[in-house]
C-alpha cells in the first residue's frame, strides 16, 4: 500500500508543475527548496542515530544533486512540450539507459532480455513522441520527446553517480544534500535559460508547494518505506502507476489525451520497463526510491 501511494504521489508532480506554469527553472529550484523543511528534521534524526555521511559521500551527492536539476529542467522543459502524461512515459527510458552506463563503464554483464527489448523501447519512445503524426498532444512533441531522452539520461547519470557514493550512505542526509546542490544549480541553469521567478505569486507557489510535498517528501518517503520489503516484480508493478498515474492525470484535468499510436508507444515502453526490472536487481522505473537504497536503479523523475 505505501509503494502504492507513494508511486501516485509522485505521479501528480507532473501535473502540479503544468498548473504552476512556471519555467522550468522557477518550478524545479522551488521544488526542491520547498522539500528542505519537511526533510531537515529527519535528517537530524537520522544523524543522531546513525551519524553524517562521509566527505566521500558528500561530494558524490552534491554531484548527482546537480543532474537531479539538470532532470528536472529538461523534464519540466518536456511538460511543456509533449504533455505531463507522455513525458512521465519518456522519462521512463532511463530503465535501458541505466544499465546501458553500466556496461559501458563497470563492464556489469546484461541479460539477452535486454538486449531484445532496446529496439523495442525506441520504437516506443518514437511512437509515443508523435514523430510520424500531426495534431497531437503538446506544443512541441518532437522537441519534448528529445528533452525526455535527455531527462532520462540526466537522471540515469544521477543514479550511476549515486553508486559511487557507495550502499550504507545515510539516505535522508544525502537526499538532503542532492536538494540542496539541484536548487543551486536549477538557481544557475535556469537564470541561463528560460530565467527563474524568485517571486512566482501565491498561486504558483501553491502548486510548487504541492510537488515538493507529494514528490519529493510524501511520494520518496512511502516509496522507500514499502519498496524493500516487496518482491522486485511486485515493486516495479506497483511503480508503474507513476506514468499510468500521470497519464490519468493529465486526461482528467488537462484533457491531454495521446493518439492510438502514442497509447501503443506508451505500452510499449512500460512493457519493457517491467519486463526489465524483474529481470535483473533494479528496481522499478521513474522511483523516488533511488535515493534510499544501494540505489536501486529506476521520479521522483520523479522526478
Amino acid at each position: 500500500m505505501a509503494t502504492a501511494l507513494g508511486a501516485i504521489g509522485v505521479s501528480s508532480s507532473g501535473l502540479f508543475v503544468a498548473l504552476s506554469n512556471t519555467t522550468p527553472g522557477t518550478a524545479t529550484f522551488y521544488r526542491c527548496v520547498f522539500a528542505l523543511p519537511f526533510l531537515t528534521p529527519l535528517a537530524i534524526a537520522e544523524r543522531q542515530q546513525f551519524g553524517e555521511p562521509t566527505t566521500h559521500q558528500h561530494w558524490w551527492a552534491a554531484a548527482a544533486g546537480v543532474l537531479f536539476a539538470a532532470d528536472a529542467l529538461l523534464w519540466t522543459q518536456a511538460i511543456y512540450e509533449v504533455g505531463v502524461g507522455l513525458s512521465a512515459v519518456l522519462v521512463n527510458t532511463q530503465v535501458v539507459m541505466v544499465p546501458l552506463l553500466a556496461w559501458l563503464i563497470d563492464r556489469e554483464s546484461l541479460s539477452m532480455r535486454f538486449f531484445v527489448l532496446l529496439p523495442v523501447v525506441v520504437v516506443g519512445t518514437v511512437l509515443t513522441g508523435g514523430v510520424f503524426e500531426t495534431g497531437v498532444t503538446g506544443s512541441a512533441p518532437i522537441a519534448g520527446t528529445v528533452h525526455s531522452a535527455l531527462a532520462a539520461l540526466c537522471y540515469s547519470l544521477f543514479l550511476f553517480l549515486l553508486r559511487r557514493g557507495g550502499p550504507n550512505r545515510p539516505p535522508v542526509q544525502s537526499y538532503v544534500t542532492i536538494m540542496v546542490f539541484a536548487a543551486m544549480a536549477a538557481l544557475i541553469g535556469g537564470a541561463l535559460s528560460g530565467g527563474v521567478s524568485l517571486v512566482p505569486g501565491w498561486g504558483p507557489t501553491g502548486w510548487l508547494v504541492l510537488t515538493a510535498i507529494c514528490g519529493q517528501v510524501l511520494g520518496w518517503l512511502l516509496v522507500a518505506l514499502g519498496s524493500p520489503s516487496l518482491r522486485v516484480e511486485v515493486s516495479s508493478a506497483l511503480l508503474l502507476l507513476t506514468p499510468v498515474g500521470a497519464m490519468v492525470l493529465a486526461a482528467a484535468v488537462l484533457a491531454e489525451m495521446p493518439s492510438a499510436l502514442q497509447v501503443v508507444g506508451c505500452i510499449l515502453i512500460l512493457g519493457s520497463a517491467y519486463s526489465i526490472t524483474t529481470n535483473s536487481d533494479r528496481a522499478g522505473p521513474n522511483q523516488a526510491a533511488a535515493v534510499i537504497e544501494k540505489p536501486k536503479q529506476s521520479g521522483a523523475q520523479g522526478v
